[in-house]
């Protein structure tokens, strides 16, 4: 399971709009997709995801810093680099693949905190984010 995971992160590394189309190489027909703003089933629902990414951010690529696989599971840690408005953003995150017999991906689940990485850095509503981050954390 390491090569294929090796591969399918691979891929991870170099989507584009026009590599987006192997999707169904790497997933399963009824694979599931879950990150904090999307909860899907299904490789048409997962591509209109990731060509969402791309009508709505620019330059969006991810960065694969950490992998491990076990069985016939994988997780990988990444950054997510893009573009909004003209500013540049980051955003550090993790993934739990699971795979089917095949090889594809049948479960994807995404973890990265939405507040921390992406709603406290936006210009109108980072302030009251950070605020109630503040109010929250432990003296």
């Amino acid at each position: 399971m390491n090569a294929r995971l090796d591969a399918l992160l691979d891929w991870y590394a170099t989507l584009s709009p026009a590599t987006l189309a192997r999707l169904p190489q790497w997933y399963a027909a009824d694979a599931h997709f879950k990150d904090p703003f999307n909860d899907v089933t299904g490789l048409a629902v997962i591509s209109r995801i990731f060509g969402h990414m791309f009508e709505t951010t620019e330059h969006p690529r991810f960065v694969i810093l950490e992998r491990m696989a076990q069985g016939t599971q994988g997780f990988a840690t990444w950054r997510f680099e893009f573009g909004l408005n003209g500013r540049q953003y980051t955003v550090l995150g993790a993934s739990h693949l699971r795979f089917d017999d095949s090889g594809r991906v049948c479960e994807h689940r995404d973890y990265w905190d939405a507040a921390e990485e992406l709603w406290q850095k936006l210009p109108v509503i980072g302030a009251p984010v950070r605020w109630l981050r503040g109010r929250f954390r432990a003296g």
